[in-house]
């Protein structure tokens, strides 16, 4: 038998009288780096419904869900198929998608593994098919300032919000009309409007 050299000696005694390696999890959680990539929220306040983060979404863990017989959209976050890539939290606009710390995710049940939130859509007035949510439009117009008056759904659902006029949908498949551009319209029923009042089409 070959007798252990005398570093692996000193190795095992300095191992045998000091403190593992190893973590006490799960009696003591560890605490992650702060740029560690943990399970992601997002805060329902500065949500808009935009949409950006389920088309920049590789693993498909985000969705929008649109109920238009109630005119909600759903905006839903899958946590067991996310892979924690950051692309949502990096191109959303408004900055209300986080990574947090958190590392565990063990539910018992499956439908904590899902999270999502409610945001009401606007439809246009003409065709009735769906332009975007309330709060993406309101976004849009803040940010663009005194432009936003150059779009006149952009004004309309501002107004809106300021309590200073009432919508009233009217859909229907009648031809466009001067009068048409002030309502809420999608961008296809807009350019009708306009080439009918430049061409009369």
């Amino acid at each position: 038998m070959k007798w252990p050299k005398i570093r692996e000696l000193g190795e095992a005694l300095r191992s045998l009288f000091s403190a593992p390696y190893t973590t006490k999890f799960p009696k003591r959680a560890i605490l992650p780096p702060p740029r560690f990539r943990g399970v992601i929220v997002f805060d329902e306040e500065k949500c808009i419904g935009c949409g950006a983060c389920v088309e920049v979404c590789p693993a498909r863990a985000r969705e929008l869900e649109d109920d238009l017989e109630k005119g909600i959209r759903h905006v839903v976050y899958l946590k067991d198929m996310c892979i924690f890539c950051g692309q949502c939290v990096t191109y959303c606009p408004t900055e209300a998608i986080r990574h947090t710390v958190d590392y565990d995710m063990t539910y018992l049940d499956k439908d904590q593994y899902r999270d999502e939130i409610e945001k009401e859509l606007l439809f246009c007035e003409r065709c009735g098919r769906v332009i975007t949510t309330r709060e993406h439009l309101e976004w849009i117009a803040r940010r663009l300032g005194e432009l936003a008056y150059a779009n006149p759904t952009l004004v309309l659902t501002r107004q809106s919000s300021l309590d200073t006029v009432e919508m009233k949908p009217e859909r229907g498949d009648a031809e466009p009309y001067r009068s048409d551009h002030q309502r809420l319209l999608c961008p296809a029923c807009r350019r009708e409007v306009i080439l009918n009042e430049i061409w009369g089409y």
